[in-house]
C-alpha cells in the first residue's frame, strides 16, 4: 500500500510537470489525492516495528522530518524556478521516485501482530452525528473550535500568500515571483524549526499551555492584521515572523490540550477528527483566499485570517 501511495504522488508530479490546461492539473492532483496515504502508512508500519515505549520518539522523527523539509523544500524550490516552473516539479518527481526505491529495496515486509492489527475508529467529513457529540463537551468543544479556527487560519494564509505577495510587493523592481515566495516559506520553516526544536517545551513550563496558546492566537491576530497593511519586504518578513510564531505555537499546545481532555480510549478517535477538521479547512479557506484576492482585497483576505485567530481567543 505505501507504495501504491508513493507510485501515486510520482505520477501526479510527472502529469504537473507536463500540464498545459487546467484540468490537466486538476487531474494530476486528483491522482495524487487518490492515492494519498504516505505519512497514514508510514505511522501504522513504524507501530508495527517498534515498541510502544519506542514508538514516540519514532513518530518524533517525522516530525522532524516534515520541519526540515518545509525549511530547506520552499527555498530549492524558489532557486529552481529560476530554470523554468517545471524544474521544481521534477525534483520533486525525482524524490519520489527515491522513496519509491527505498521502500522497495530497503524496506522490510512486514506482517503486523494481532494486537496490533486492530485499526481505530476514524471520522470521514460526512460523519455528522458524532462530530455534534464532541462539539457538545464542556471541556473539549473550545479547544476543537480552536484547532478549527487555527487550520483554516494557516491554510488561509499558505494558499493566498503567493497570490498576495506577486500583487503587492517588488523585488528589484520586478513583481514577486516562486523565488522570492519560496524563500520567505523558507525562513517561515526556519522559525518552525527553532520553535519545535525546543523552545515549545520551555515555553510550557514557563507559561502553561492555556496561556502559550492564548499568546500564539495573539500573535496570529497581530501578525496577520499587520501583515495586510505592508507594503515593503522588512515589514513583511517582521510580520510573517509574528504571525508564523504564533501558528507554530498554537498546534502543538492545542493539540496537546485536546489529547489530555478526551479519555485514553478516545485520544486516536479525536485525533482523527482534528485531520476532519484540517481537511475542511483545505477545502474552504483555499476557496475564501482565492475569492479575496481575485476581487483585489488584499488587505481583506490578511485581517479575515487575524480575525479568526481573534475569535479564537474568545473561546
Amino acid at each position: 500500500l505505501l507504495l501504491v501511495s508513493q507510485v501515486g504522488t510520482f505520477i501526479g508530479f510527472l502529469i504537473l510537470a507536463y500540464a498545459h490546461s487546467l484540468w490537466v492539473i486538476f487531474l494530476s492532483r486528483a491522482i495524487d489525492g487518490i492515492t494519498a496515504g504516505n505519512l497514514s502508512l508510514a505511522q501504522a508500519y513504524i507501530s508495527d516495528v517498534t515498541e510502544p515505549e519506542d514508538r514516540a520518539k519514532s513518530f518524533a522523527l517525522i516530525g522532524i522530518a516534515f520541519g526540515m523539509g518545509f525549511l530547506i523544500g520552499p527555498g530549492l524550490s524558489g532557486f529552481l524556478s529560476k530554470f523554468g516552473y517545471q524544474s521544481p516539479i521534477f525534483v520533486a518527481a525525482a524524490l519520489s521516485a527515491t522513496s519509491i526505491l527505498a521502500t522497495y529495496f530497503l524496506l522490510p515486509t512486514v506482517t503486523p501482530a494481532a494486537a496490533d492489527n486492530a485499526t481505530p475508529r476514524k471520522f470521514t467529513v460526512l460523519d455528522w452525528g458524532n462530530y455534534a457529540r464532541y462539539f457538545r463537551e464542556p471541556g473539549l468543544a473550545p479547544l476543537l473550535w480552536q484547532f478549527f479556527a487555527f487550520t483554516m487560519a494557516f491554510s488561509l494564509f499558505m494558499t493566498g500568500f503567493p497570490l498576495f505577495a506577486e500583487r503587492r510587493y517588488t523585488w528589484h523592481g520586478a513583481a514577486f515571483g516562486p523565488q522570492q515566495v519560496g524563500y520567505v516559506y523558507a525562513f517561515l520553516g526556519l522559525l518552525g524549526v527553532i520553535l519545535q526544536g525546543g523552545l515549545i517545551g520551555r515555553l510550557v513550563k514557563a507559561v502553561g499551555e492555556t496561556n502559550l496558546a492564548r499568546a500564539g492566537f495573539f500573535c496570529g491576530l497581530v501578525g496577520l492584521v499587520a501583515l495586510g497593511f505592508t507594503h515593503s519586504v522588512p515589514l513583511l518578513l517582521v510580520t510573517v515572523a509574528v504571525a508564523s510564531s504564533g501558528t507554530g505555537i498554537i498546534r502543538p499546545t492545542v493539540t496537546s490540550m485536546i489529547t489530555q481532555k478526551a479519555g485514553r480510549s478516545e485520544q486516536g478517535v479525536i485525533l482523527g477528527l482534528t485531520q476532519s477538521l484540517n481537511s475542511i479547512s483545505a477545502i474552504a479557506a483555499p476557496a475564501l483566499a482565492g475569492f479575496l484576492i481575485d476581487h483585489s482585497l488584499l488587505s481583506t483576505w490578511a485581517v479575515v485570517g487575524g480575525i479568526i485567530c481573534g475569535i479564537a481567543l474568545v473561546f
